[in-house]
C-alpha cells in the first residue's frame, strides 16, 4: 500500500509505544487470586485484557468495581518503575515530530495513570492530547476516545489520520472512527482482523522508517527558491 503523509497520528499506548504488560499481568493475577478467580497467563492477559471497564464485570460479576479499585491500587503502586519504552519508540516519535503531524495517544489505560506514565518518560510534550479510560464515555473499540483526541487536535476524522496500535481492538476503533489504521507488532488476532487497507509494520523501528520516507518525499517535492 502506498502511504501518504498523515494529517495526524493517534497512538495506542501499551504494547505500541511502551511495555507495561508485566506490571499489568502481576496486578491482574494478584486481584484474581485474592477473589478466587483462576489467574490468566501472561499470553491470556495480552490477548484478552483490552478494556478493564468491559472485562472486569465478566471476570468478577457484581463485585467488579471493588476488584477494579483493587487492581488499580496494585498496578499504580509500582507502574512507574515497571514500564519501559519499546525498542525504537523514541525514534518513531522523533520521526513523527520531524514530519510535522500532530500526535495524540488514545489508550484504554486510566487517563490519569496514562498521563503520569507519559510524564515519567518525559514524553508529555510530544502529544497534543493523552486520552485514556474515563476521558470519554466508552473505551476502544468504541470511537469515542478517538473523537475526543480529534477534538483536542481540532481535526475531523478521515483515512489520512492514522490510528497506530498493536491489537484488533485498535483496528476496530480506527474503523469505527473513520480513521486509517496502522498495525505494529505480530499479534496473530490483530493480523487476522486486518484487511488490505491496514498498513502493517513489524515494530516501532519499521514504522519510523516509513515515516522518515514520507518526510523525505515531502522534502523532495517542496518548492525550491529560485
Amino acid at each position: 500500500m502506498t502511504a501518504r503523509r498523515p494529517r495526524a497520528l493517534l497512538f495506542d499506548w501499551d504494547g505500541t509505544l511502551i511495555d507495561s504488560w508485566g506490571a499489568i499481568h502481576r496486578a491482574l493475577v494478584d486481584t484474581q487470586e485474592a477473589r478466587g478467580v483462576a489467574p490468566w497467563t501472561l499470553a491470556e492477559t495480552r490477548a484478552r485484557l483490552s478494556s478493564l471497564r468491559e472485562h472486569f464485570p465478566v471476570l468478577f460479576g457484581d463485585a467488579w468495581r471493588d476488584a477494579l479499585d483493587d487492581y488499580r491500587r496494585r498496578y499504580y503502586a509500582t507502574h512507574l518503575e515497571a514500564i519501559a519504552a519499546l525498542d525504537g519508540a523514541e525514534a518513531l516519535l522523533d520521526a513523527c515530530a520531524a514530519l510535522g503531524a500532530p500526535l495524540a495517544v488514545v489508550s484504554n489505560k486510566l487517563g490519569d495513570g496514562l498521563r503520569r506514565e507519559a510524564a515519567h518518560l518525559g514524553w508529555s510534550g510530544r502529544f497534543a492530547a493523552l486520552v485514556g479510560s474515563g476521558d470519554a464515555p466508552y473505551d476502544k473499540p468504541d470511537p469515542a476516545p478517538a473523537r475526543v483526541a480529534l477534538a483536542a487536535l481540532g481535526l475531523d476524522a478521515g483515512p489520512d489520520v492514522w490510528l497506530v496500535g498493536d491489537s484488533a481492538v485498535d483496528l476496530a476503533c480506527a474503523r469505527n472512527a473513520g480513521l486509517g489504521a496502522v498495525l505494529v507488532g505480530d499479534d496473530a488476532a490483530a493480523h487476522a482482523a486486518a484487511d488490505a487497507r491496514v498498513r502493517r509494520c513489524a515494530d516501532c523501528r519499521a514504522l519510523a522508517g516509513l515515516v522518515r520516507g514520507l518526510q523525505a518525499d515531502v522534502e523532495q517535492t517542496a518548492p525550491r527558491p529560485i
